[in-house]
């Protein structure tokens, strides 16, 4: 082989013999690691392109976490694009790391020139001869195994077969067994590396998961008529919901702040300025005498009635994520113990939490410069703590008003020695801040899906998620929180809830919901994107089984969602949503395929999602369908199963449908057989 030449980006000179640019995956030219998980396809590709016009081949060197480097050719892009592209199942937890590698392919070049030529009777000995020089510089290379030099070695013999015409000699050289050996191992020179680039392998729960949302205090909270007074659920009552989150098919269980809350500038129903005796307040303001971050309110049980209530959910499939909500309430010990973690104000008083006009007179946020090594050194202590509790999942509350480098420092510190802890920013904020929280190291976010309701924004955003960030941004569709209700849910009754749910659960491989989500909970507090008589601020305890035996849930459907989410692995995957043509502007077409080479299930999965987005009529359109992006060959006629309603179709490339918002809003299709 020729001398390798080596890129860096660093260098003075940064081009190598043949350019190598825009190598991806990658952020920001290396400077973050990209982001992936286990069982994630990860496409990579780069530019790559030479003077002239002889012929080029790409590799891509991969370097699992265990060490091992594997080869991998690159395919050609569109024409004229000059880019290379593959994709490889990740299939380890750790880093990886990995080059981009070109080289003059002399084989192609000269048989793609011998071809033209012999064709029309040009040159033809001389091809012959080229040819010859080609496969004897291949096997005098060291690294070349004995059996591609035997087969290399055989046709360079009837290269050199005068008794053959020239033509006949060029077929020989053209079989099979030729082509796979040079295939196997081309025949390279003018070798030319990139840089080494880093992915972060992370688990499969960094990107795959099914969220529920729901507060421990609200789930067996009684309320005796008799005093007036409430009785608080605990972890022993909440327990008793497990079954019935599991049954729906979640496998994330998440909890708002389980810590004593403060009794100054307590918050009242729907966030009124006084509180009475029996309002529990906010448990986002955080700290009493009974206690911060690192105790849990006392009205919820013990640390050993926690303990428990996490393993009962670990043995039904379930993780519990706590939140990590860096503020405190005036009454937080830390106000005393280490008031320089708060900004002092003017007159003295420690600053509350603001976001005009709104107002938290209940919260402090938390200084991180007046001494950054004692909160820095603080906040990994309780994290820790929770780590050792059985805590490995995070949903961290407003990391947007935090400094970045904390992040980046925190989430290190506690990947470094626990690298299956997850951390989800809940990061409502501007697009540059939440791009910059997943690259400090985020596994997951919140995203704009709440507010995205018509098909142009829909398909605009979710190719923005799965093609343009999802190197170091990884989204959470949440349809729902305790803070957002927005006006499309308000109004759009149980049609609205089964649309959201649909789309959230068949376009991301991680979704959400919030209790009483299943119950079409719709009634806002006046003039605000959020509930009326907020859970936030007060106990919230509903009757599950009376919903269910009236038929006002729609747990059954969201329940079929997260079947089929499990049954299908494409459905899995993030990158590999591809959208189709509808003649109405508010039904949305999207598919998610996997071959069967990635597919855990031996065989390639397709599945074809056709939602109504309107939610008060019915809309009858003609569905356009690229073929190749289901893997069915062109002009294909094949069967579509609806995962719904279980009804089977025949269809071709372009269909008539028919969706009734009050009846069925969504095809959710698996591809089947072809027919005749």
């Amino acid at each position: 082989m020729s001398k390798i030449t080596g890129i860096s980006y660093q260098n003075e000179h940064p081009f190598g013999r043949l350019p190598i640019l825009n190598v991806t995956p990658t952020v920001e030219a290396g400077r973050w690691p990209a982001k992936a998980y286990v069982g994630e396809v990860v496409p990579f590709g780069a530019t790559v392109f030479r003077e002239g016009h002889d012929s080029l081949g790409v590799e891509l060197l991969l370097t699992s976490p265990a060490k091992k480097t594997s080869v991998h050719r690159l395919a050609a892009g569109s024409m004229g694009s000059d880019r290379w592209e593959t994709s490889l199942l990740i299939s380890e937890q750790g880093q990886y790391s990995f080059q981009i590698r070109a080289f003059a392919d002399d084989f192609d070049t000269w048989h793609h020139n011998a071809t033209v030529k012999i064709a029309v009777g040009i040159d033809e000995e001389l091809m012959m001869l080229e040819g010859i020089a080609v496969l004897s510089k291949a096997i005098t290379e060291k690294d070349r195994s004995k059996a591609n030099c035997s087969v290399l070695s055989t046709a360079i013999e009837t290269l050199k077969n005068h008794k053959l015409t020239p033509k006949a000699r060029l077929t020989a050289v053209e079989s099979d067994e030729v082509l796979q050996a040079i295939a196997a191992e081309p025949i390279r020179s003018l070798i030319t590396l990139s840089e080494a680039f880093v992915i972060n392998s992370e688990r499969e729960r960094s990107g795959v998961g099914a969220w529920y949302e729901f507060f421990p205090r609200s789930e067996g909270a009684v309320f005796d008529e008799k005093t007036k007074t409430w009785t608080s659920g605990n972890f022993k009552t909440a327990a008793k919901r497990l079954p019935a989150v599991a049954a729906m098919g979640f496998n994330v269980l998440y909890m708002p702040p389980i810590h004593p809350i403060g009794v100054a500038f307590r918050k009242g129903p729907n966030n009124t300025l006084v509180a009475g005796t029996q309002d529990p307040g906010s448990p986002w303001a955080i700290g009493s005498a009974a206690g911060g971050h690192d105790a849990i309110h006392p009205d919820l049980g013990s640390e050993s009635d926690f303990k428990s209530f996490v393993r009962t959910a670990n043995d039904l499939g379930i993780e519990v994520a706590l939140d990590l909500a860096l503020q405190a309430s005036p009454d937080h010990p830390w106000v005393k113990t280490n008031p320089e973690w708060f900004t002092t104000r003017a007159d003295g008083t420690i600053a509350y939490a603001e976001n005009p006009p709104k107002k938290y007179q209940d919260i402090f946020p938390i200084n991180f410069d007046n001494d950054p090594a004692g909160i820095y050194a603080e906040v990994l202590r309780i994290v820790n703590h929770w780590i050792k509790l059985g805590i490995k999942i995070f949903r961290v509350d407003n990391p947007h008003t935090k400094p970045v480098a904390f992040w980046e420092w925190l989430i290190q510190q506690v990947n470094s020695k626990n690298p299956d802890v997850v951390f989800l920013a809940e990061a409502f904020t501007r697009p540059a801040m939440m791009h910059a929280l997943g690259k400090a190291g985020f596994q997951q976010s919140y995203t704009y899906y709440t507010w995205r309701n018509t098909k142009w924004e829909l398909e605009s955003y979710l190719k923005e998620l799965a093609y343009e960030s999802s190197t170091f941004f990884r989204p959470n569709l949440w349809v729902t929180t305790p803070d957002i209700l927005t006006e499309y849910l308000q109004f759009g009754g149980p049609a609205a809830h089964k649309i959201r749910a649909a789309i959230a659960a068949m376009a991301s491989p991680s979704w959400g919901m919030y209790a009483g989500y299943e119950l079409c909970e719709s009634v806002a507090r006046p003039g605000a994107e959020e509930h009326i008589d907020s859970e936030k601020y007060e106990y919230r305890p509903r009757d599950w089984n009376a919903a269910d035996a009236s038929g006002r849930s729609i747990a059954p459907y969201i329940s079929k969602l997260n079947q089929i989410r499990n049954a299908h692995p494409a459905i899995r995957q993030l990158r590999n949503i591809e959208f189709h043509h509808t003649d109405d502007t508010a039904i949305l077409a999207f598919s998610k395929y996997l071959s069967a080479e990635h597919s855990p299930i031996g065989k390639s999965d397709a599945i074809l999602v056709i939602v109504n987005v309107d939610p008060h009529a019915v809309r009858e359109t003609t569905v356009h369908l690229d073929l190749a992006k289901l893997g069915l060959p062109y002009e294909s006629r094949f069967e579509v199963t609806d995962l719904i309603t279980n009804e089977t179709y025949v269809w071709s490339a372009d269909n008539f449908v028919r969706l009734d918002a009050f009846n069925e809003p969504a095809h959710i299709f698996q591809i089947g057989k072809t027919v005749k």
